[in-house]
């Protein structure tokens, strides 16, 4: 008997690769992965060259603000400067920016007496520096992704995107880790901005057609003020939005590894680098699931319970006094991560129009960029207050509360099926 049209017999069978047909996707993918593997790299070498100097989990804190306070200051502009201009264009003059950063971090540890005479406050310049940078690149260049394939392969793209960026974040804390362990800072931090600046050589060799889609000339600030009312219209994408914000500004323990690894753990800056993989080891297992499956069909239930995973998760790490066992719950959160990121990135691509897509991509870039970094603050600060443990419990145990207020007041996000 001959199936109907329509049926799912006839459908064509589900590509997991699909994105890939596509070459300037390739090149994008790669770029991101090389710059994302460079800053986590020198992410755990910071945090443990700053705590070593300090020994003060507050001074950990201001890592993540030295570069939240910038990033929220230029992210919205950034918006304007996505829809306005070449977002290739853009993307690179900030990873150059983001390049000339990592080559200063090098310098002032490979310059002998440097950081002896000045202390931390170069390398929060620097961090400040990058936060401006990342600012103008996240709009620009989240907003140049939906550019580089049809809108019918996003979702797969999406998910391929944050395998790539997991995967990086796998790689980069480790190499970090064991480099700054057996070769000190100097060896680590050139292998970072060795790095960047293969990012900005891919980067450079993307290829493809803008969409048409830059904003007129109407006033600067309207046009961010455009944006942030079109999510503030939208329950689905703002509820999304601050789950995201409050969970990881509450919950998160990134900042404190540190801590955890040099005073409870006792692992050094080899065990460092491992703690800061395992989330993303975890995501990136994650991220092949997703995206060798379906659509998820209830999306809302499947966000919701994501992320009270993750909160549990990070409070069972908080009591934790086992190297394994650590590492396991930090990779627990971060399979829940990943869960939580392909749903609200797919969320925010499919419900917004293509002509709203760099300045939503702005405001997304707010809430999503400065939640780690606002969150590493809060940590430092809980952790001078309280200590490292009841800090980071305290912190998953409001996660979870974050999660049952917005189950509860944002009922078309926990009722949603399938994102079409």
């Amino acid at each position: 008997m001959t199936q109907p049209v329509g049926t799912a017999s006839s459908l064509p069978p589900h590509d997991p690769y699909v994105a890939f047909r596509h070459r300037a996707f390739r090149w994008y993918i790669l770029s991101l992965w090389t710059m994302t593997a460079g800053s986590q790299l020198q992410a755990v070498i910071v945090g443990w060259q700053v705590y070593s100097m300090t020994h003060d989990p507050l001074s950990l804190g201001l890592i993540g603000l030295a570069e939240a306070l910038p990033f929220i200051t230029v992210a919205l502009p950034g918006g304007y400067v996505a829809g306005r201009w070449n977002r290739r264009t853009v993307s690179l003059m900030a990873v150059a920016v983001l390049a000339l950063c990592s080559v200063s971090l090098l310098l002032l540890s490979a310059v002998p007496g440097t950081l002896d005479k000045l202390g931390v406050l170069p390398i929060y310049a620097t961090i400040f520096t990058s936060g401006i940078a990342r600012g103008i690149l996240h709009p620009a260049r989240q907003a140049m992704s939906s550019e580089l394939i049809p809108r019918e392969h996003l979702e797969n793209a999406i998910a391929w995107r944050s395998n790539a960026f997991q995967t990086a974040a796998v790689v980069g804390p480790a190499a970090g880790g064991l480099l700054y362990g057996f070769s000190g800072p100097v060896a680590s931090y050139a292998v970072g901005a060795a790095l960047m600046l293969l990012a900005l050589c891919f980067l450079l060799s993307i290829r493809y057609k803008p969409a048409g889609r830059f904003m007129n000339r109407s006033a600067m600030v309207e046009n961010l003020l455009t944006g942030l009312r079109f999510v503030w219209s939208q329950p689905l994408i703002l509820g999304a939005m601050s789950l995201d914000l409050f969970s990881v500004f509450l919950g998160g323990a990134e900042a404190l590894l540190p801590v955890f690894a040099s005073e409870i753990l006792h692992v050094g800056p080899q065990g460092l680098g491992v703690l800061r993989a395992a989330p993303a080891l975890g995501a990136v297992l994650m991220g092949v699931l997703l995206a060798h499956r379906s659509p998820i069909e209830r999306a809302g239930r499947a966000l919701l319970m994501a992320v009270g995973v993750f909160a549990l998760a990070i409070i069972g790490f908080g009591l934790s006094t086992s190297f394994f066992l650590s590492l396991v719950l930090l990779a627990v959160s971060g399979m829940a991560d990943s869960v939580s990121v392909v749903i609200r990135s797919t969320l925010v691509q499919m419900l917004t129009p293509a002509n709203m897509l760099g300045r939503v991509s702005a405001v997304n870039s707010v809430f999503i960029g400065s939640s780690n970094e606002l969150g590493a603050f809060e940590s430092g600060v809980a952790a001078r207050l309280l200590g490292a443990v009841p800090a980071v419990v305290a912190g998953g145990m409001a996660a979870l509360v974050v999660v049952g207020f917005t189950a509860r007041l944002v009922p078309t996000l926990r009722n949603l099926g399938k994102i079409r």
